[in-house]
């Protein structure tokens, strides 16, 4: 499964592919990995073991001062989403990477680490030309100075990349459920007995799942007994936030249902992710 997500992740990057083929590629990456995640929580708790490891996973982020700390803002709130825990290391003005350091099951920081790079990328450009959108519109409406348009630019930006990982964060909580809750959901054909068997997996798998954030939660603390509270972000633009909110949740990640709707769509693939998705050897 995992060389499938990998052969997806190939595809997204190559630079013959169209945007929205790689948005689209990274969406059926993103969705195998969440499946993968529940259906292995059902499968140890059908069959009594162990559940997941807990583990450890360091992830450099680039950026001075502001666009770095927005950017590990997202990241944190995205990873948090996937039920891990998160600490910052040199997360200071001065640097120009830090580091965010990722507690979480096995199973969850694989996932992190395949799909970071193209959630990156995609939540980085849609930054990048809005912000340009955002800085050509006010320019035109007044003689800004050149140092006034940079600062409002990178206002902009910033607010942009923390909705916009607010956003994708939802979404993922909100597909996880799903998956969750239709766990227990019995077949259309399926009888009694077939019914009473899935409600025990989905009782199993949601147990299993609870006890993991908590055991995520204990062994945070006990590699990170101390932490000091981020300072909040003084710069700040609602205009950002609400173009990043909104990208944040038309990107493509293959999660089906936007925040802002309860309706189960499907999000439309090219026929070759589809394919390379079933059809790639793991």
């Amino acid at each position: 499964m995992v060389e499938r997500v990998r052969g997806l992740l190939r595809m997204a990057e190559d630079p013959s592919v169209t945007d929205a083929e790689s948005q689209a590629f990274t969406a059926k990456a993103a969705e195998l990995m969440t499946r993968h995640a529940i259906q292995e929580a059902e499968a140890r708790a059908e069959r009594g073991e162990e559940p997941d490891a807990i583990s450890r996973m360091d992830h450099v982020v680039s950026g001075a001062g502001g666009h770095g700390k927005a950017r590990v803002r997202a990241l944190a709130d995205i990873a948090a989403a996937y039920g891990c825990q998160s600490a910052v290391r040199g997360n200071t003005s001065d640097t120009t990477e830090r580091t965010i350091i990722l507690v979480g099951t096995v199973d969850s920081l694989e996932a992190l680490q395949l799909l970071f790079p193209s959630i990156s990328n995609q939540m980085e450009a849609s930054a990048k030309f809005m912000s340009s959108i955002h800085v050509a519109n006010i320019r035109e409406l007044r003689n800004y100075t050149r140092s006034v348009l940079e600062t409002e630019r990178k206002r902009y930006y910033r607010s942009f990349v923390r909705a916009y990982g607010q956003a994708v964060a939802e979404r993922i909580r909100e597909f996880r459920a799903r998956m969750q809750e239709s766990a227990g959901t019995p077949d259309a054909d399926s009888g009694p007995e077939g019914s009473s068997s899935q409600e025990q997996s989905s009782r199993g798998t949601d147990l299993v799942l609870r006890e993991d954030v908590h055991r995520v939660q204990e062994e945070f603390q006990k590699q990170f007994p101390q932490l000091r509270k981020h300072r909040p972000e003084r710069t700040h633009s609602a205009a950002g936030y609400r173009a990043g909110y909104r990208r944040g949740q038309q990107a493509e990640l293959g999660l089906e249902t936007p925040v802002e709707s309860g309706e189960d769509n499907t999000s439309s693939l090219p026929e070759s992710a589809e394919t390379a998705g079933q059809s790639s050897t793991g």
